[in-house]
């Protein structure tokens, strides 16, 4: 991935700053080149240790650990103003005077990682409450990113959910999302590959779009090895966004994991006309139901209709009368009688 390898070269050039300039510094001091390097060299593989143990932080995690740090330092700073302990017995001690530096240096750098700890942990309605006018500044913005997943593109509603204003973005697809429908639309099997290139024009439509912003994230870390479900999840909380997907389990995984998560076959759902007992309806009855005297027919959202004493009016349009409504494992399932008596029929 060229991200990856943009990243390492950085890193090898500082690396090998830091040994030039170590060595050039102990030629300074009438000192060996190849030790100056060599420390240089070990105070930039520090640096880089940092750099990649803090790589899983995102830009709020770090701000908030920052100001807790801090915050630890400044408590510290006041608690060694207040002369807390009386270091007269160390009068006489060998090296006691550097029990009171040792006692300062333990001082700050205890409340430092208290005050870096807490805050990390913290969320955000905890922080917002030290620092109202952050929470302030974060409401003004596009408040979540949304991260959309393959199945999310292939499905194809997304489009017509952004064209008319009823989500918008920024969206980011990541890397690995599209190196997934390019392997799906390079696939032998025609399903597959029609399912991958509908992922990927997908994109390419959202991208032109000028209602949102698309940005494609490169997953810079190595972690090739995870699931595909996982480093979605990772992504998520690392960009502090939203998990929009339709596969079920994925959304618990990451619900878990306190990711939020937009499904777009439960906003289907909760968007279904809710059919009240005593409403009539114009409905087609398709095929036979359970029971001898049952018609099944469907809605224009999918909702199947059980017709009680209908099965002589399969493949016609017949006025029913909701009689009851029971919520099954699978969705809600609506029982109706005809509204008018099958004289028709005679």
């Amino acid at each position: 991935m060229r991200s990856i390898r943009i990243i390492n070269g950085v890193r090898a050039a500082f690396m090998l700053l830091c040994f030039w300039l170590g060595g050039v510094m102990a030629l300074g001091i009438e000192e060996s080149f190849l030790l100056g390097a060599t420390v240089g060299g070990f105070i930039a593989s520090i640096f880089v240790a940092v750099e990649i143990l803090a790589s899983n932080w995102s830009i709020r995690g770090f701000t908030t650990g920052t100001f807790g740090l801090l915050i630890g330092i400044f408590c510290a700073w006041l608690v060694t103003r207040i002369d807390i302990f009386e270091f007269d017995w160390i009068d006489g001690i060998p090296y006691g005077d550097e029990i009171p530096i040792i006692y300062k240096l333990s001082i700050y750098f205890g409340l430092g990682y208290i005050g870096t700890s807490l805050a990390v942990r913290s969320n955000r309605d905890e922080f917002s409450f030290i620092v109202p006018y952050m929470r302030f500044r974060q409401e003004g913005l596009q408040e979540y990113p949304t991260i959309l997943d393959s199945n999310i593109l292939i499905d194809g509603r997304i489009r017509q959910l952004v064209k008319i204003k009823f989500i918008n973005g920024p969206f980011v697809v990541p890397r690995f999302v599209l190196d997934e429908l390019q392997l799906l639309a390079d696939s032998t099997n025609p399903a597959r590959r029609e399912r991958g290139k509908r992922g990927l024009n997908m994109v390419s439509e959202l991208q032109d779009a000028h209602e949102v912003e698309v940005n494609v994230h490169d997953d810079y870390i190595d972690n090739k090895r995870l699931p595909v479900d996982t480093r979605l999840i990772q992504i998520a909380r690392r960009l502090s966004a939203r998990l929009m997907t339709n596969d079920v389990n994925l959304a618990q995984v990451a619900k878990v994991q306190m990711v939020p998560v937009l499904n777009l076959n439960e906003l289907a759902n909760a968007m279904r006309p809710q059919l009240l007992i005593g409403d009539t309806i114009e409905l087609e009855l398709t095929k036979p139901g359970k029971d001898a005297h049952q018609a099944v027919g469907y809605l224009e959202d999918g909702t199947m209709i059980v017709v009680n004493h209908a099965s002589q009016f399969i493949g016609q349009s017949v006025e029913v009368l909701v009689s009851s409504t029971i919520q099954t494992s699978s969705g809600r399932l609506t029982f109706g009688e005809l509204a008018k008596p099958e004289d028709d029929s005679k």
